[in-house]
């Protein structure tokens, strides 16, 4: 027990150095974005996990603005992609072109090749555009006719979707949602954060500059700290049961038999546990509480779990479940 609570506070004092570019990377941030606290710390899990982030919300809340704004605040090298119906996968990765002087094709890399990738509008792209992104987001790595081309490290896919217009959109497939360990919802600032944001923005040239304080370097230092983040086989039951619940509600003792059509995947027990080690991280412990679960549980589940046709008749959307699965799991 003593060797654990050393571990720990040595734990516990490295999350406190390797946690500052982070804090100074959200003080930049919100030089650009006022408000919008939860999509920012879910953003920085993202990168602290290694995951990448999906971020639903109606147009002008600044979802877009707070994706490039994290990314020009990190020493690395960003891209923007707008998704459009006429979109083609080689648009995205790249592809081969033939070299008449020697009769040989080369290969010409796409915007994927990058560290931070804003996939704005995803939800407009078609499907096999919409594809071509699973190989890179889960393997990081890109092909291009017969040869496979690693991604650098790191790197993270910052999707955004409007949730209210539907013409000329087209569904994410599950598979690839996914993928995806976050689904952040945004939703509007409070009263006092729209009077601010009158004040700062309102004007035809506003301030947008933001420095670069974080290393790339400084990215995979704290994931390796993370990996370390202590973690009671408590928590990791917790984490377990909870997912677990979302397949067999009835026997984990949740009410709400016969909504799940599908459950949630191995993914999301992984992702789950990553997301609370980096969840602690940013609070600056060494260590997972219960909460830390619960803050991130809604986020990694509300995309995974897929409601029955009777509780869409019941107006239970998959946020719904989840809650209730969070109410009613014991608490360690």
């Amino acid at each position: 027990m003593v060797t654990t609570q050393l571990d720990v506070k040595q734990i516990g004092d490295a999350v406190a150095s390797a946690s500052e570019p982070f804090r100074r990377l959200l003080e930049q941030v919100h030089r650009v974005v006022i408000g919008q606290e939860e999509m920012l710390r879910k953003m920085l899990i993202g990168l602290l996990s290694n995951g990448h982030i999906l971020i639903e919300g109606v147009p002008g809340l600044a979802k877009t603005m707070a994706v490039s704004s994290m990314a020009r605040g990190i020493d690395a090298k960003f891209q923007r992609l707008q998704f459009t119906p006429d979109l083609l996968p080689a648009d995205l990765l790249g592809t081969l072109i033939y070299r008449p002087q020697d009769g040989e094709f080369i290969v010409k890399k796409g915007p994927i090749f990058a560290n931070v990738i804003l996939a704005d509008e995803i939800n407009r792209a078609p499907a096999k555009v919409q594809s071509a992104l699973l190989e890179s987001m889960q393997e990081r790595q890109v092909t291009i006719g017969k040869e496979t081309f690693p991604l650098d490290e790191p790197f993270i896919v910052l999707a955004t979707q409007n949730p209210i217009e539907q013409e000329g959109t087209y569904p994410l497939p599950e598979a690839q949602v996914d993928r995806f360990m976050l689904k952040v919802r945004v939703d509007y600032p409070t009263r006092a954060q729209e009077r601010l944001i009158l004040d700062r923005m309102a004007n035809t040239r506003p301030d947008l500059s933001i420095d670069a304080v974080m290393s790339r370097e400084d990215i995979s230092k704290s994931r390796a700290i993370v990996d370390d983040i202590y973690m009671d086989d408590k928590i990791k039951d917790y984490i377990v049961d909870i997912v677990l619940a979302t397949r067999d509600p009835k026997q984990a003792g949740v009410p709400i038999e016969g909504l799940i059509q599908y459950g949630a995947s191995p993914r999301a027990t992984i992702n789950l546990t990553i997301a609370s080690r980096a969840t602690a991280f940013l609070a600056g412990r060494g260590y997972v509480t219960p909460q830390d679960v619960k803050d991130v549980a809604m986020d990694v589940l509300r995309h995974r779990v897929i409601v029955t046709y009777e509780a869409e008749a019941e107006e239970k959307t998959s946020e719904d479940v989840v809650q209730m699965i969070l109410d009613h799991i014991p608490v360690p």
